[in-house]
């Protein structure tokens, strides 16, 4: 929360309930999904967890999976800021490393691999879980295009293959299950995608 300024507005109590409230649905539904999975999650059973009426959830979110993605974006983006060591491997390494901590947890892996599925699955959940998946290519866009400036990269860099390169492993060791999805591993994992990457720069 930022700091009260000298002479700050006056802001009614409603609003800061308003802003509690939706901080509690978000996280009450981050909660929930954890725990039981996408399939069991209702507006009811956030309402209740969050102690809100369901209209309230309603007012602000059309629908579950709205909701749901915009809950994990919030926690997402809580849990993994956005690197800046100054270089790119140190940036990478860092990005991939939060990435492949999901590996050792089962339930937070049984969270998102539900969430992907159910994103094949159903067209209304497709749009918003494509839109957070946007969210998390564009950090690591970003961080590409940081070191395209400081000539770490050559400006030719397709930056969205790259992006994919970064992104694969996790994804189809998450989906697939053949191989640990290891943090100890996402320094050798970034080094091999520069080694690429850099080869003709």
């Amino acid at each position: 929360m930022s700091t009260t300024p000298q002479n700050p507005t006056p802001r009614t109590g409603g609003r800061l309930r308003n802003e509690d409230a939706h901080h509690s649905v978000l996280e009450a539904t981050a909660a929930l999904l954890v725990e039981n999975g996408y399939g069991a999650l209702t507006i009811e059973g956030v309402a209740k967890r969050a102690n809100v009426a369901k209209s309230t959830v309603y007012r602000w979110w059309k629908s579950k999976p709205a909701l749901v993605m915009d809950a994990y974006a919030h926690e997402t983006a809580t849990r993994v800021p956005e690197p800046d060591t100054g270089t790119l491997a140190g940036d990478l390494t860092t990005f991939v490393t939060d990435l492949y901590r999901i590996g050792p947890d089962p339930v937070r892996t049984k969270a998102l691999t539900g969430l992907m599925a159910e994103a094949q699955l159903d067209p209304a959940f497709a749009e918003p879980f494509r839109a957070w998946v946007a969210t998390r290519r564009e950090v690591v866009t970003t961080l590409l295009r940081r070191a395209i400036t400081r000539e770490e990269l050559p400006p030719t860099t397709d930056l969205d293959h790259a992006t994919d390169l970064i992104f694969g492993p996790f994804w189809y060791r998450l989906l697939i299950n053949h191989a640990p999805l290891d943090p100890t591993d996402a320094e050798a994992h970034v080094t091999t995608v520069l080694q690429g990457l850099t080869r003709h720069a």
